[in-house]
């Protein structure tokens, strides 16, 4: 497989977030988010990055800043989708609603974008914790219903199980839908172009044409990976105190969600060193790699170049700046 076969010269810390007809790209010092609009001309918005760890050194110790980097992530990510959407606005949308003009009365336009986008990341949360969590503990809490001697060890497995059988439901129904179709090819246009700027090859629409889709530090590896850690952290805990209560249980694996978060950055900072020279870290990324045949998909040209652009506008002004 091309994957098995990339060789890369270095790996990057530089990642990307595919868009509405775009990519946002993250680098070391700036952010940029590069857009095709409807006349096929490319939009670029480039800010300068700053970090909270710079005023608070606590929030970058390992364990903890994985926590801040995801969160992070989600907001930087639903501000840039809220950007790319501007230049595809829904024509049923167009009138706003009263309760649209009455926020856009009261409140700024700065104030009224960070209730969206804060509203938009604890409906997001909200979604994840109760799809991956709440559902699956009770559900299977209805087993003791039905079977009140039923061992811990099983319910903790069964919980397991529908855990990520939710979530792969979940990516096939997503990976169906004709728009998210394209923000997937995006997605793929992102990784081979990473891998081509990785491979230390110039970055020409041909050179990232032939690369792999699927790439270690993807985000769907690391949700993957987290699912994995909290069922994992989450059996040896329920096996140590045994709690039969769904809403105990639902509340113990909310407390435990920074700690599965933290564990999970970490390991995917690890794996993203070695995963080209570790037997190790080739095998316990490969479900998240099969996983992206559901979230990423070969690009056209004009992807591509929608990539590269955002790709260089990010690079470091020190060469080796960004290496992972």
């Amino acid at each position: 497989m091309a994957e098995e076969k990339q060789s890369c010269a270095f790996r990057t810390s530089i990642g990307g977030q595919a868009l509405i007809e775009g990519i946002m790209m993250r680098g070391p010092e700036k952010q940029a988010i590069v857009v095709r609009d409807q006349e096929g001309n490319l939009v670029e918005k480039v800010e300068d990055l700053k970090f909270i760890k710079d005023r608070y050194p606590i929030l970058g110790v390992p364990l903890i800043r994985g926590t801040v980097n995801f969160l992070a992530a989600m907001v930087n990510g639903v501000k840039a989708l809220m950007y790319s959407a501007d230049f595809y606005p829904d024509e049923e949308a167009a009138q706003p609603s009263k309760f649209e003009v009455w926020l856009e009365k009261h409140l700024s336009s700065k104030k009224l974008e960070s209730a969206i986008v804060a509203l938009a990341v604890v409906l997001g949360v909200g979604l994840s914790v109760f799809l991956f969590m709440v559902l699956p503990t009770f559900l299977t809490g209805g087993i003791l219903y039905f079977w009140p001697d039923f061992p811990m060890w099983g319910r903790n497995l069964i919980e397991g199980i529908l855990k990520i059988a939710i979530f792969l439901l979940y990516l096939i129904l997503c990976s169906k839908q004709k728009d998210i179709y394209r923000v997937f090819q995006y997605h793929g246009a992102e990784h081979k172009t990473i891998f081509c700027y990785e491979a230390g090859l110039p970055l020409t629409v041909e050179n990232v044409r032939v690369q792999p889709r699927h790439h270690p530090r993807c985000g769907t590896s690391f949700l993957f990976v987290v699912i994995f850690v909290s069922i994992l952290l989450s059996s040896v805990v329920f096996g140590i105190w045994p709690i039969t209560n769904a809403l105990l249980r639902t509340v113990v694996h909310l407390l435990l969600l920074p700690l599965v978060v933290g564990i999970t950055y970490e390991f995917n900072r690890w794996v993203g060193r070695h995963v080209q020279d570790s037997g190790l870290a080739k095998f316990l990324t490969a479900p998240g790699l099969w996983m992206q045949n559901l979230t990423t998909n070969e690009p056209d040209d004009g992807m591509i170049e929608v990539a590269i652009r955002s790709l260089e506008l990010v690079l470091p002004s020190e060469k080796g700046k960004d290496i992972w």
